[in-house]
Order: structure tokens, then sequence, then C-alpha cells
């Protein structure tokens, strides 16, 4: 019954084919075909082949034409209904029907009016096998009714406003389309303030004085009968304010916070925001409760309109649209939800059933809500439908038992609910037909090698026949794995080789009959371009020739084609075509591009392309050097069995000597188009004597070689077959592995068809187990990589070997190499365990090997599951995560590492194998002993007098055991950052605040803090801290963040020594003066600009240029505080390069000059000491160069 391909395929043999009912997948396939000739005694029930549409919309100016068209054998009669009751077109003489159609043809063109006949009509097509029945056609006339007249006062606003002008426009049939236009017809601008609405209104978010005009007019037009209706031109004037008040979003439509869509599955879904505000809002769009489908969302109206295509109920949900500008954004929801009228989802199909046969009709629908199914025979109702006892209605499917002849009928499936309805005609014929043959006899396919074949055998019958090929007049059943059969009966070969060639023959039966019919298959070569146009540079104005030189079937006439840049070639006397080459004289410019040879036979096509470049005419050119021309007119000679002779004729050498020739191969018949490497030879030889393996289909080239590189290829030489031979290797990569516990798959690298040495390669495939006393056992496959031996018994070691034969014989015997069976889990738990705790982070494991049969695979290694699983110092039981080790091979110990000390520790031993893990060992439970804490977390100085600093601290974040008890130590720091004697302090562990009390007052202290557990001490936090100063009352720097610096001042200008020491320093200077002053007399010249490069130490301060004094000197490292845990040395003395003899230190900064020289002229004067504030002198001891530089 099948007429055409269809997509499924399967394979030979066919066996019986199914019952023709389940293989009514397409109506097309079911029809039966009405051949005038080969079927003129079959019947068929009518099918419904053309209708109108359901909401038929027509043009009340033109007559009104309802389609009716249906086939069936005997063709069938035509009646209608309207709006329920048998319709009488008789006695109507406007209405006529088309002969041998139903379809109806009303004349309201010269008489009558278009909305006399507005009604539900629907047609019936009948014959003796029943009536099919079309859809309920609702015919409307189109209209467009004009607007309705109002008075529209002029609109004033100010600027900034917003505004809506409605349109309104009639309710007409279809609905019009709405567009904004002036009175010159020209579309009003819209953008991201100004746009059309879907009710068609005009919406302003703010207006501006250049929206002031008086030819706002709405169009309304109605497509059905191309007639566009005017509303009244709406006037607007747009009053400049001097100050426009910006104002956040607020939505002109749709109006609340939120809203409810409802729209129909596969509509488009239309959401709109409009909102107005100042400046003008932007709008978002999203899903509350999902994205946006990506491949079916579109926006539109500058993003106030969201469309969703094909929508479906997946698209119900709450969207949001998001109106924003720089002073507010709102939001609506729009709640959309998809109802749907009725779809199929299993539309009945027509049954052809010959009698006693059983089959189905099945109607199935879908939709929101869910349709309502009723099913009708002959456009009856079935429940008032004549009574057929081989009908058995089950819902949405009819059940049919062994029909006769009078269960013909045509079944109607009406699928319904409040938003539509689906109506499906399906027939039931049963018929008692032997095979027929519908395909031409004798027909002749013609096919390129290589290529699919497929011979077709329409057929017809009931009960439906089944199929198969034969090849040759006297050749059996096609049962190859070559073969493809088609369920419509085409015979398909996907790659047709020269022996497909033949006469075939379908042969289709049933249990009436047989009918047979043969056809004919011819394999042509296909068609080659041998020799290529090839790339050229021609000078302007010279010739320019490109070969293209075609191999084809001689049963076959190519037709050579040439184009330029992919069109034909330009119509002129320059260009010459004839056999093999295309030749361009006098060539210009414009001739330049890509000219490409296309070949055309009956059956194929090819293609070569060429570029053609164009360059300015040259002097006289001097000797090219090039590559070889390739060789040619290649000959075979001394044809033998494993050998042949090839001679050549060599190219031009292109002025540089040809140094050797390389030969290559193909193989037409296992790799056409690929070329490998034969031998090499000589520049001097022309012949070279090649060795042949067997069945090989050779082709030979050969390219030359100089010092500049390689030739082209020849041209192929004719081909040259020789005789097939037993293999002369066998597979390589033979392996056998299980992958199951009861297989062993044998795999191999299989022979290529070079190395098959003849056809119907095949392999013999051997195994027995190595330990036992099992003849071979083999079996021979086709050219495969795999083959799977079931039942084995579980890791198991196989001897193994794989042996190459053709159609000549075998290849010599195969190497022996050893596989297992497949690998089960392991059966057995290690024993024994045992846990030596080493330290508080590393224990050690022992366990005992678990028997090596046991194991049932290949030993990968053993594994150790731990995990933590309570701790020991707050007895709170927590699940921590697993943590795993694996030990390779069949080491029975192994080491845990990174253990947290004073931890309550699980284990389990488990034995692995290429398979997997096998049981677990008993949990083994160990503890680590305690280790030393961590530093406590945090130390802070908090509360300092005068002779106390109070500590407070967080314990350490890591106890590692049981706090016995904190240390504390402590030792002052003196001006010098010399540290004093070292006081220990031990503190209960339960404490996180100590005082210190009778401390030195202004006295800087370092503290080292750590806890202490049973296993020692751990890790310390250092601070420093200073007590407050004296009855000077001066409070002491920020110590928050535990580095308080020591404000440790005492008055020293009343202190002896430091008189003296100023004195001393005063009559240095004054002793440098003079000696200055004595050498500017004398006219010297001091050297300022060596002694600045000497002393260009970065931490001497220049001078401050607010006031002009000197700044002071500062030591980098005099005002940090000390790092945690550091000593700073005592020894502090001013370095060699520190030195106060420079007359830098000494000049003033902004008053000193220069000679034209560059010597220093200016004066030096003493400056009045400056008293420090109080509270900021230099916490450090005075030494000679603070005392300089705060003395001037």
């Amino acid at each position: 019954m099948q007429l055409e391909i269809m997509p499924r395929k399967k394979r030979l043999p066919a066996g019986r084919a199914p019952l023709l009912l389940l293989l009514c997948q397409l109506v097309r396939a079911l029809d039966v075909p009405l051949d005038s000739k080969l079927l003129e005694d079959l019947v068929q029930p009518p099918t419904i082949t053309q209708q109108s549409p359901k909401d038929y919309i027509i043009d009340p100016r033109e007559n009104i034409v309802i389609q009716c068209e249906a086939k069936g054998k005997p063709p069938p009669s035509f009646s209608w209904t309207r709006n329920g009751t048998h319709f009488d077109i008789e006695k109507d003489p406007l209405v006529t029907m088309k002969p041998g159609s139903g379809t109806l043809t009303i004349n309201i063109m010269n008489e009558g009016k278009a909305e006399t006949y507005e009604g539900v009509y629907q047609c019936t097509a009948r014959n003796e096998r029943g009536a099919a029945i079309s859809n309920n056609i609702v015919v409307r006339p189109s209209r467009s009714p004009l607007w309705t007249k109002e008075k529209l006062e002029p609109i004033t606003l100010r600027n900034g406003q917003s505004l809506i002008l409605p349109c309104r426009p009639p309710l007409g049939l279809p609905p019009p389309i709405i567009f904004w236009m002036d009175n010159s017809f020209q579309r009003l601008p819209q953008s991201e303030r100004v746009s059309q609405g879907l009710n068609g209104d005009l919406y302003f978010s703010n207006v501006l004085p250049e929206d002031t005009r008086e030819d706002y007019i709405c169009y309304a037009r109605f497509n059905h009968t191309q007639t566009i209706q005017q509303k009244q031109p709406i006037s607007v004037k747009v009053i400049s304010a001097k100050s426009n008040r910006e104002r956040p979003p607020t939505f002109l439509t749709p109006e609340g916070n939120a809203s409810h869509k409802e729209e129909l599955r596969g509509n488009v879904l239309s959401l709109e925001c409009i909102a107005e505000g100042l400046p003008t809002p932007i709008i978002y769009w999203i899903k509350e409760d999902g994205t946006l489908p990506i491949n079916r969302t579109f926006y539109k109206n500058f993003k106030k309109t969201l469309q969703i295509i094909q929508v479906s109920e997946a698209d119900s949900g709450n969207y949001q649209c998001i109106a924003k500008n720089p002073l507010g954004a709102i939001y609506h929801t729009i709640s959309v939800t998809v109802k749907a009228a009725p779809y199929w989802i299993m539309a009945p199909q027509n049954l052809v059933l010959s009698p006693g046969e059983d089959g189905r009709l099945i109607c199935r629908a879908n939709g929101n809500p869910k349709p309502r199914i009723s099913w009708l025979s002959n456009g009856v109702p079935i429940e008032i439908a004549p009574d057929d006892p081989s009908r058995n209605i089950d819902g949405d499917t009819i059940i049919f038992s062994n029909v006769q002849e009078r269960s013909s009928a045509v079944y109607q499936c009406n699928a319904s609910n409040e938003y539509g309805y689906l109506l499906a005609n399906a027939f039931v014929n049963v018929l008692a037909e032997p095979p027929r043959i519908l395909t031409s006899a004798n027909t002749l396919y013609q096919v390129i090698t290589d290529r699919p074949a497929l011979l077709d055998c329409a057929f017809f019958g009931s009960p439906l026949p089944t199929v198969e090929w034969f090849k040759g007049a006297k050749g059996s059943a096609l049962h190859e794995d070559i073969y493809v059969l088609h369920e419509n009966g085409t015979l398909e070969i996907p790659v047709a080789q020269k022996d497909s060639t033949g006469t075939y023959t379908c042969v289709a039966r049933n249990k009436l009959g047989m009918a047979k019919n043969e056809v004919h298959l011819e394999i042509k070569d296909a068609t080659r371009i041998i020799k290529q146009p090839e790339y050229a540079v021609v000078q302007r104005g010279g010739t320019v020739s490109f070969e293209c030189k075609v191999k084809h079937d001689h049963t076959l006439i190519p037709t050579i084609t040439w184009l330029k840049d992919s069109g034909e070639l330009p119509n002129d006397g320059r260009f010459t075509v004839d056999k093999d080459h295309l030749v361009v004289a006098d060539v210009w410019d414009d001739d330049g591009g890509t000219y490409t040879c296309v070949a055309n036979t009956t059956l194929d096509n090819v293609s070569a392309s060429a570029v053609l470049s164009v360059v300015a005419p040259t002097p006289t050119p001097a000797p090219t050097y090039d590559v070889p021309n390739p060789p040619f007119d290649l000959e075979l000679t001394d044809q033998l069995d494993k050998s042949i002779q090839l001679s050549w004729t060599p190219g031009n050498d292109n002025n540089s000597p040809i140094t050797k020739f390389i030969i290559e191969y193909e193989d037409a018949m296992h790799e056409a188009g690929l070329w490998h490497h034969q031998t090499e030879v000589s520049g001097m030889q022309t012949t070279a004597q090649l060795k042949l393996s067997p069945y090989v289909n050779y082709s030979f080239r050969v390219m030359a070689v100089n010092s500049l590189g390689r030739s082209l290829p020849s041209e192929a030489s004719e081909q040259y077959l020789t005789k097939a031979a037993e293999p002369d290797t066998n597979p390589t990569a033979v392996e056998g592995l299980g992958s199951e516990p009861d297989n062993l798959v044998i795999t191999w690298k299989p022979l290529n068809g070079f190395e098959s040495n003849g056809p119907g390669l095949q392999y013999k495939v051997s195994w027995r187990q190595k330990d036992g006393d099992d003849e071979w056992t083999s079996v021979v496959v086709a050219n495969v990589s795999k083959y799977i031996v079931s039942g084995t018994p579980t890791f198991v070691p196989y001897l193994i070997k794989v042996q190459a034969l053709n159609d000549v014989g075998f290849a010599p015997e195969p190497a022996v190499v050893m596989g297992h069976s497949g690998e089960d889990l392991p059966m057995v738990a290690p024993g024994n365990v045992r846990v030596n705790v080493v330290n508080s982070t590393l224990a050690e494991v022992h366990w005992d090997p678990v028997p090596l049969k046991s194991i049932r695979g290949h030993l990968q290694g053993y594994r150790i599951y731990y995990w933590k699983a309570q701790s020991s110092s707050k007895r709170n039981r927590r699940h921590l995560e697993k943590k795993i080790l694996t030990f390779q091979g069949s080491k029975t110990h192994g080491m845990l590492p990174g253990l947290e000390p004073f931890s309550h520790y699980t284990l389990n031993v488990r034995v692995v194998n290429g398979k997997g893990e096998g049981p677990a060992s008993p949990d083994r439970v160990f503890n680590t002993p305690e280790g030393v804490p961590s530093a406590p977390s945090s130390l802070k100085i908090v509360n300092p007098t005068l002779d106390s600093l109070t500590l407070e601290w967080d314990p350490p974040s890591r106890p590692n055991g049981i706090l016995t008890e904190y240390t504390l130590k402590y030792q002052p720091i003196n001006s010098t950052h010399e540290l004093g004697p070292l006081v220990d302090l031990k503190i209960p562990a339960n404490k996180t605040r100590w005082t210190l009390k009778n401390l030195n007052f202004s006295t800087r202290y370092k503290f080292y803090f750590y806890a202490q557990t049973a296993a020692g001490s751990g890790s310390q936090i250092t601070e420093e801290a200073v007590t407050n100063v004296d009855e000077a009352g001066i409070p002491p720097p920020d110590v928050g963040a535990g580095k308080a610096m020591a404000s440790r001042q005492v008055d020293i200008a009343t202190q002896g020594w430091f008189i003296g020491l100023m004195c001393a320093v005063a009559l240095l200077i004054l002793i440098l003066l003079i000696v200055c002053f004595i050498r500017r007399n004398k006219g010297g010249k001091y050297p300022v600009k060596e002694k600045e490069d000497a002393h260009a130490d970065p931490e001497i301060q220049p001078m401050k240029e607010d006031d002009g004094t000197f700044g002071e000197y500062s030591d980098a490292e005099d005002h940090k505080p000390l790092k945690k845990g550091s000593r700073t040395p005592s020894d502090r003395t001013v370095k060699k390069e520190d030195s106060d003899d420079s007359l830098v230190d000494y000049g003033e900064g902004v008053n000193g000059q220069f000679n034209e020289d560059g010597s220093f002229i200016g004066q030096y004067s003493g400056k009045k000491e400056k008293e420090p504030a109080e509270g900021n002198e230099s916490s450090e001891a005075p030494s000679p160069v603070n005392a300089m530089n705060s003395f001037v």
C-alpha cells in the first residue's frame, strides 16, 4: 500500500509485514491509488480534499464562492446544509454548484445582498462506501463602517504634561489596522516619548512645544474591502512653561498595579505598558516565575509592547513591566492565562482492511479546557447511526473486529471545547485485492558508483502484501547487509558498486495472489577532472590558457561549461573555448577573477576553479627559476602479478636540474582519492620497476623535484588491478577484557582494505581458558573489530588469537595473547585492621591482605575511608565529610597524615579492583592525643593608667586539647629601645582578662602571651603598650590597635648636660661661620653642589616652606612601632653620612642665592628657637643631630 519512501527503514530479510492498520501513519500513504488502467475496479469512500475556512469572511462586492472538493471511487455526490437544515440549491437561482464538485457560487454582483447568505454552511460528499462532511463554514460579509461624527475640542496643555489622543475606531469585520497621519498623509513620528497603543490611541509620556499641530488624524484601514476611514483631525497646542517640573513615572495604560490577560495557544501574546513621566520613562519586562523564551520573545513599540509568538500553556504566569526614570520606578503585574482550542494529539487515519481483519480508529486531542470527543458515522451521530456488529466504541477509540465489506464507512471525530472544535474524517475501506505492482515494468535506473541506488516497487493489495527482491534470473532473495528494504517496497543499495549492475525482480505476495516486476540497474563511473585549471599571473595584453581535462564514463556525454566569478563568461571574442581549454587573449584588468570549469552529465557534475591575476607589463624579464613542470605521458608495461614497470616523460625543469622523481599510487578500490608514497628514483631515470600488493586497483602519478621544490603531480596513469591473494598479516592490538562479570570482549585493530589482499575479508576469533584443558573455540566474524564471548566465569585468564582470512585463504598463524574475562566487585573486606597513632596529626594503619581469589579482578590497591566523628574537647558529635586515601598495589599499611589533634576518628579499609570497591572492613575507632594550641585569637591592652595595664584576649581558635593555663611574659623597653628584665606570669586557663599593677609610669612594655595544654606551649602573640605619663597629665596616644606610642617627654631644657651640649654646638657653628666668611672674602667658592650630592640621603627632610625654618631630621625607624617579636638594636648612633657639616643644613631655603658660577652667596642667620607643642616632642633621647636641628 505504501506509494513513497517512508522515514522508517528495516533490514532484510523482510518477514511478513504487520497488519496494515499499524502502517497507517500518513494519510497519503493510505489512499487507494486511483489509476485508471490498473485499478478501475477498486472502490474508495469519499475524502474531503479542499474546503473553505471555518471563519469565512467574504467581500460583499464580489460573488460568494464556498469551496468543497472531495475524491472517491465512484465519484461522490454533494449536498449542503445551511444553519443546520438542508440547503436546496435548485430553488435559489443565484446559487450554482460546480460540476463534479461541491463548490458553491452565489452570484450577488448583479442582484442580491451578501447579508442574505450569511450563515453556517456544511458540505457532505457521499458515495456507496460512505459520506464525508466538511467543517462548519461560518460565512460573514466584511464590514467597514464610517466613523461616528463628533465635535473635537482643541486641546491646550503645558509643556511636560502627559496626553492621550483617543482613536476609538468603528467596529469592523475583520478589525481594522490603525495608524496616525497628518493632512499630508505622512505618518506621525513615534518614539519612546510618543507612541501608539494596541487600542489605537496615541500616547504622549510628556509633550513638547514641537508637538503643537492641528492635524492629528487617526486612520482605520479595512484590508478586506481595501478602504480607509478617517477620524476628524485633533488640534493640540502646547504652551511653553518656564520650569518643567520633573515627576516619577505613572502608567497611562494599563491602570492599577495588576491586570489579567487571557490568550489562546498558538496565538501571539501581546502585553502592553505605556507610562508618562518627566524625563520620559523607559520600559523593562520580566517574568516573575521564570525567564522569557529566548527565540519567541520580541519587543515592539520601543519596548512598550512585549510579544511572545506561538504561545503555549508553559507561558502562563505573571509578567511584570517596570517603568523607570531618574525620579523613580513603578511596576505593573499582568497575570497571563493561556487557554487552548482543541489540537490534535493523534488524528484518526484512514484504514484499508481485508475481510476478517481487525483495526482501530484513534482520535486523541488536547486543549484547555480538555475537549470532549464525539463520533459520527457518515455524518450522523454514532449513537443514532445504523448498528455495525464489527464496531465497538471505547471513548476516543473505535475498535473493529472481523470486518466485512459492509463495515466500510466514513467516520468523523469531533473534538470541541468553548474555544473551538476539530473535525476529522477517516474512512474504513474493506477490500479483498490480490497484489498489484504499480511501478512500470523494465524501468532502467542509472547510478554513479559509490552513491545510493533506489529501486522502486510501488505496490497495492489487501491484505497488505509482503515484498521480496531478487537479483538475476535465478537469484535468491536478497539477504545481505548491504541492502535496505523500505516499507513502501523500495530497495536501497546504500553504496552502489560496479558489481551492483544487473536485473532486479520485485515480488509482492498476499493470501490472494502474487505479482512481480523487473527493473534494471546500471552503475556508471563518476565524472572526474583529472587536469584542473591552475592559478595564473598574466601581464596586461598577454594571453592565458586554462586547462580542464575531464575523465568520465564512456556511456555518458559530459558538457563542459566555463564560468567567471560564478557568472557566465563575457560575450567577447577574446574568450575562446575548445574541448579542454579556455583561452583569454589580450587580457585586460577586468579579466582578473576566478574561472571555474563545470563538467555536467545526466547523472553528476564536478567543478574546479583557478584565479587569474592581471599585472602591469614588465621590461624584458630575467630568466625565471621555478619548480619543474609535472611529468607526462605515463605508461604501464611488463604487467605481472606483483610488479609492473612505469615510464614517463619529464616536464620542463625551469632552469634548475631535476634531482629526483617521487612516485605515488592510489588504491581506487579501497581508498579512492587518497595518494600514498610508493618510491623515489634518481632524476636521471624515466622508468621504475614497482612492487605491487594483491587485490589493489592501482593508479600511479609522478612528481619531479629540483632545488626549488616539488612539481605538481602528473596526470594519473591508467588503472591496473592485481589478483587477489590470502592476507599477509593478521590484526594487531588484540586484547581481551571483560565489560561484564560474565563476558570476554575480544577487540583488535582490523586490516585496512589495502591489507585485505582480496574480497570477503573476515576474521577467525579463537579463545580458550589458559589454565584449563579445553580445546580452542573459534568463530568467523565479518569485517568488524570486536567479538563478545558470553557466559564466561568471572575474571579467568584466557588465551586469544585473531586470524584474518578472505575468499582466497587464511593469513599466517596468529600470535597468542592473554586476556581476562570481566571483573566483578571484590567479595571480602580486609581483615585485622590496626591503627597505630604516631603523634597528634599522624596515624599508621595496618591490615591483612584479602585472598587473591576474592578480589575477582586486577588488584588496584586498598582504599582507606576515615572521618572525624567527635570533638574530644567539647564532646559535641559532628558528622564531617569522609576523606579517602588510596594505596596502590598490594601494600598492607599506610600513613594517615593531616589529622587534627585531640580528635575522635573512625576508619575502614576496602580493597579496590578494576570494577570498583569491595565491602568495607569493620569500622575502627582511634583518638589522636593532645597537641600544642594555636596562638590566642587576639590580645588587646586597654585602660592604661600611671602604673597599670589591663590585658584582654580571646582563647585559641584551635586549642588542640584542654587548656591548662596561659603564660604572660613582659619586659620594659627604654628610650634606646633596649629590653629590660623579663617577667614571667602564669594565668589560669579560664581567664580572658588580666590587670598588671605596680608598673613604671610613662614606660613602654612588650608582652608575649601564649596558651598551654598538657602537650606543651602553643604559638605566642605579642603586643606593646605604654603606661600613662606623670602628673603633667598628657593623655597617651590611642592604644586600641595594641601599638601605643609612649609619650615619654621630660623637661630637658633645665638639665645641665643639655645646656652644656647646646653651648658646644653653638661654639661649633660660630667657628664654621667664621671660616666660611673668611673663604668668601678671599673669593673662594664653597662646593655646595658636591656637598649636597654627598648628602643625598632621602631621609633628611627639606626646610619647611611655610615659615622658612629647617625641617627636623627623621630616621625612618624612629617613628615606626616595634615589630611583634622583634628586638630593636640599642645602638642608635648617627651614621657617618648623617654628619651635620654641610651648609645645605644651614642655608635658608627661600633666601639662598647663587652666583652665576653656582657658588653660594646667601647669608647665614640664626633663628629664634621654636618652642615645640606639648605632647608632640620626639620620644627619643636627644642626639647631637636632633639638638642641632632644633637649635638654629
